[in-house]
């Protein structure tokens, strides 16, 4: 048992990932965990890697790391994900892509806790409405026998989903204790704020196994240095390019996004 610190979507965000983490070990956290996506969007991917490679007991691969590697393909991919997820391709090192390529699809802790990135059958499904989450419960009753809780990230906001005879979402302020005979989705937020219009904060949570409770953090950083970068290297798609994806989409149906948000 131990206190965890739970960070996902870092999407090379040098800025924001040192502001969660700091945040992470000033608050006492003795393990950090990463539910993936440690690549895409912003100018730093193998500062990111080399971060949580060094930082992490445990991490999962997202759907943008896939990317990165070419395990998956662009058409899940919004305009900006797909640009920038094209230039992480030709940034990244060598060494990156290895350590990418090392991490698995899920993973356990304790014997109860499960750590996904998306949904628990598919690294790219938004978990955002209670019928999703009830599919993904049965998933995780069927895949994991015994876990009672499990962490995903992907759809960058803070949430507590609670199911015992059907699902209903809890606050997620605060400290949030978790009861031990009903099953929890949970996720931490996004460490990377470059896709959300408020405040820019690194989203982030510690997790206490021994307490079963859950606390969520959202951190200042550097936003603008995070934005400069990502411009100046390219990873910042220009409205003439985004209407020639746009228009390269409608004439190839087979390349049509399912979900806006990758």
């Amino acid at each position: 048992m131990a206190l965890y610190g739970v960070i996902a979507d870092i999407h090379g965000n040098r800025e924001a990932l040192a502001a969660a983490l700091g945040a992470l070990e000033r608050r006492g956290a003795e393990r950090i965990v990463c539910l993936g996506d440690v690549v895409g969007y912003n100018a730093d991917p193998d500062e990111c890697v080399a971060l949580v490679r060094n930082r992490c007991s445990a991490a999962i691969a997202g759907n943008h790391d896939l990317i990165a590697l070419g395990r998956l393909d662009f058409r899940r991919c919004s305009n900006k994900a797909e640009y920038s997820l094209r230039r992480t391709r030709r940034m990244l090192s060598s060494a990156s892509a290895s350590y990418l390529a090392t991490l698995p699809a899920n993973t356990i802790l304790e014997n109860k806790v499960v750590l996904v990135h998306g949904g628990v059958r598919d690294v790219q499904q938004y978990m955002v409405t209670p019928a999703h989450i009830a599919e993904n419960a049965a998933f995780l009753q069927a895949d994991f026998p015994g876990a009672r809780l499990c962490f995903f990230g992907h759809s960058h906001e803070q949430k507590v989903y609670e199911i015992a005879h059907s699902v209903s979402e809890v606050p997620p302020d605060g400290k949030v204790h978790l009861r031990k005979e009903n099953a929890y989705f949970v996720n931490p937020g996004s460490v990377d704020a470059s896709r959300k219009r408020s405040r820019k904060l690194a989203e982030c949570a510690l997790f206490d196994s021994r307490a079963w409770s859950v606390e969520f953090l959202r951190v200042p950083y550097d936003g603008a240095a995070t934005e400069a970068k990502a411009a100046v290297f390219g990873y910042r798609i220009n409205p003439l390019i985004d209407r020639l994806y746009s228009f390269r989409k409608r004439l190839n149906p087979a390349r049509r996004r399912s979900c806006s948000r990758a």
